[in-house]
This record gives C-alpha cells, sequence and structure tokens, in this order.
C-alpha cells in the first residue's frame, strides 16, 4: 500500500533522471520514485494505468515531446513539472497546467522551491475535496461527522448522482454526499479500479471475473457488478498490475 508521495520521471536523459531522483532522496524523502521513462510511449503505457502525485516531465523525449504524450490524455490529475533546456517551452507549458517548470541544468534551490510549491498543491487537492487520507486510513465526511476508515477494508464504491456509497468488509455502508469522481483520483492510487460509471472497485477484493461482452465481476461481499464494455480492455489489462 502506498505510504509516500509517489513521484515519476521522464527525461530522454538516464543523468537527467538520476539527478531528479538523487534530489528527491535527499531533500524530501517523504517522496517515493516509483518510476522512471525516456519516451512517450514508455511513459503512456504507465500513466495509463497509475497515477503518480508528481510527474517530472522533460519537453524533449527519444520518440517525441511532453506534449504529444499529454495529448493522449483527456487529463491527468498529477502535478506536472516541466524539465526544458529551452525557455521558449515555458509559456507551452503553462498552457498545459504545469505545476512549475524547471530550465536544464536544474538548479537545487530552483528544485526546492518548485517541490515544495507542488506539495501544497496537493495539500489543497485533499482537503478541497473534503477527503483526507493517513498512510491506509480515509476519512468519510457524514451527515454525522466522519468515519475514519482503513481503506483495505472498502471493497466498493457506488455512485448515485451526487452521493457514493461505501461497502465494507464489516456488511456495513457508508453515504457520502460526494461524487464517486471525488474519490476515484485519490482511490485509485491503492489498487482501486473504476469498472463501470456506477463502480469503483477494490481489486484486492475482487474475486471471480466473468466473461461476457463487457463481463461481470464478482466481488468478496458477493456483490455481482458489470464491467462497462469501454472499460473491459483497461481492466484486464490493470489485473495483471496489482501491486
Amino acid at each position: 500500500m502506498k505510504t509516500k508521495i509517489q513521484a515519476c520521471i521522464i527525461d530522454d536523459e538516464q543523468d537527467g533522471r538520476d539527478y531528479i531522483a538523487l534530489l528527491l532522496e535527499n531533500e524530501f524523502p517523504e517522496i517515493q520514485t516509483v518510476f522512471q521513462a525516456s519516451s512517450v510511449e514508455e511513459a503512456y503505457i504507465y500513466l495509463s494505468k497509475n497515477s503518480p502525485d508528481i510527474i517530472f516531465l522533460d519537453v524533449q523525449l527519444k520518440d517525441g515531446t511532453a506534449f504529444d504524450l499529454l495529448s493522449k490524455f483527456r487529463e491527468l490529475d498529477s502535478q506536472i513539472i516541466f524539465i526544458t533546456a529551452f525557455e521558449k517551452f515555458a509559456i507551452q507549458a503553462i498552457k498545459n497546467s504545469a505545476a512549475d517548470y524547471l530550465l536544464k541544468p536544474i538548479n537545487k534551490m530552483d528544485f526546492i522551491i518548485a517541490i515544495n510549491k507542488v506539495l501544497e498543491n496537493i495539500k489543497k487537492n485533499k482537503g478541497s475535496s473534503g477527503i483526507s487520507l493517513s498512510d491506509n486510513k480515509i476519512s468519510l465526511p457524514t451527515l454525522q461527522g466522519f468515519k475514519l476508515t482503513n481503506i483495505n477494508d472498502i471493497i466498493r464504491c457506488e455512485a448515485d448522482s451526487s452521493y457514493t456509497t461505501f461497502y465494507l468488509t464489516d456488511k456495513t455502508k457508508v453515504i457520502v454526499s460526494k461524487t464517486l469522481h471525488d474519490f476515484e483520483e485519490h482511490l485509485i492510487r491503492y489498487n482501486f479500479f473504476r469498472i463501470h460509471h456506477k463502480h469503483l472497485i477494490n481489486l484486492f477484493h475482487l474475486k471471480e471475473y466473468i466473461k461476457g461482452k463487457g463481463g461481470q465481476v464478482i466481488m468478496t461481499d458477493d456483490s455481482v457488478l458489470d464491467v462497462s464494455v469501454r472499460k473491459k480492455n483497461d481492466f484486464l489489462a490493470r489485473i495483471d498490475f496489482i501491486e
């Protein structure tokens, strides 16, 4: 389970990737480098299945540009720090919702300032959603207050208009006045997957998959849920990457 902030480094130069990883290790031990890539293709495969908190993204990659990569996604929930040797790319980086950008060679103080800015953004984003995460727990706001719940104990989440129902291992339900999307961006880091517009499931509680046009899953609480046709291939691929 994730206990640290996760970072992904995408740079066509090994030295550049190593330097960023070293800076993170020395200056920000609470941030873990979970993936490195040198090309658009490698990065796309990873990011289509994972959502790191921070992406360090070099503008010039082996098989294209950072903007080629970003064009493949409708949106990314990650904080993006662009890296470039050319200041002319700064405006384009900003237009692509960059949290910040760093010029090569990377200055240590600029790096620290950028990371602190990103960490503040992450903190604000978690706070603004009304959802907070601490290690393996999530605080679920309710009408009476909140319920501190172990993420391992969440079997699935079900959308109902602007509400979300959490189904827990103790057979209780928690209804929260937040949309499923509000929780999805946080819980996918803990091996949750949205199999349908109504269903976000904990892959650790997946018991069986039944073939079909989209197929169905059976969870450990014996609930049977539809997998949308649009999500089927990504879901089956994701099963191979359960951590």
